[in-house]
């Protein structure tokens, strides 16, 4: 029997987020220990009621949802209603989520799960900002040669930003926390725009998702509907970059991706540049490298998996 990979789920969904919940909690390789919400996408009532309503679109009402931070370390929230819609997952109409939100405090899961289990066992998927992770390596700095591996979306370099020029959204909304991460020594793999901005959803592929017509696809291929209106108006492109599946496509097919081990610096001073994330793709410093940093990933085996999984819900 294949050993199952266990991870925890950080995320501020956003229908992105939505579908890569959905991928998870439809790939029986991994062991989705818990779920913790940030604010993010949408502040952070929100974004814990927007995980619970996956998980029970998902037919999961077992998994254990939490709440986190509900702002970044030091700087004011910033959200994103503009792209996700005023509850963040606008489209579909999802009712309201009966399964509980756990009474714990989503980074005090983090810390105790991560005591609890083996050191590297378990895998952090980040899908937003990363404020829970930082707060958790802040309150126990023990936990850090825990983690086996953060896989995350956020950051870009040839593609610059998203929010700002320099920025893509979740490294921005919160660039100390991302520092802190980057910083911690533990080892990253950062999929930033550069390669989320090769999965495109065409019409092609969001009709491959709807044709399977369960629940389920009807559903995720109404969020990518919302959610991809945005970046079309913005790039002129058939679909949008769907971001945050791709962490969990990495754990389950990383055959599908490319990139290099590369230094990756946060800005912090500089309001111009805040939460630029520095890519030392040519190797020009020697600074450590502290990130595998994905460039490329092979879209429509990406998108295959996705429609595969989650037609499986």
């Amino acid at each position: 029997m294949t050993r199952t990979r266990p991870i925890i789920i950080d995320t501020d969904p956003g229908q992105d987020d939505a579908i890569a919940i959905l991928l998870a909690l439809a790939s029986p390789e991994l062991d989705v220990l818990g779920i913790t919400a940030v604010a993010g996408n949408v502040p952070l009532e929100l974004t814990e009621k927007n995980v619970r309503k996956i998980c029970e679109l998902a037919g999961k009402p077992e998994t254990r949802v939490f709440a986190g931070a509900s702002r970044p370390l030091v700087r004011k929230l910033v959200t994103a209603e503009y792209v996700h819609g005023k509850t963040g997952l606008d489209g579909p109409d999802l009712p309201e989520p009966t399964m509980p939100l756990q009474e714990k405090d989503g980074v005090d899961f983090i810390i105790e799960t991560l005591r609890e289990r083996p050191a590297g066992e378990i895998t952090l998927c980040t899908l937003g900002p990363l404020t829970n992770i930082a707060l958790a390596l802040i309150r126990a700095p023990d936990i850090a040669p825990k983690i086996g591996r953060i896989v995350m979306m956020g950051g870009g370099f040839f593609e610059g930003g998203n929010t700002t020029p320099a920025a893509e959204f979740n490294i921005f909304v919160d660039p100390h926390a991302a520092k802190t991460v980057f910083t911690s020594g533990i080892p990253i793999t950062m999929i930033p725009l550069d390669c989320t901005h090769k999965a495109l959803t065409t019409r092609d592929r969001v009709a491959a998702m709807r044709s399977h017509g369960t629940r389920v696809t009807t559903a995720a291929a109404e969020l990518i509907d919302f959610f991809e209106r945005y970046d079309e108006d913005k790039y002129g492109t058939d679909g949008g970059p769907l971001h945050d599946p791709c962490v969990i496509a990495w754990l389950l097919r990383p055959d599908l991706f490319s990139g290099r081990d590369c230094n990756v610096e946060i800005e912090t001073g500089s309001e111009l540049t805040m939460g630029m994330t520095v890519v030392d793709w040519w190797g020009v410093t020697n600074r450590s490298r502290n990130a595998h940093v994905i460039r490329d990933l092979d879209a429509d085996g990406f998108f295959c998996l996705l429609t595969e999984r989650i037609a499986t819900l």
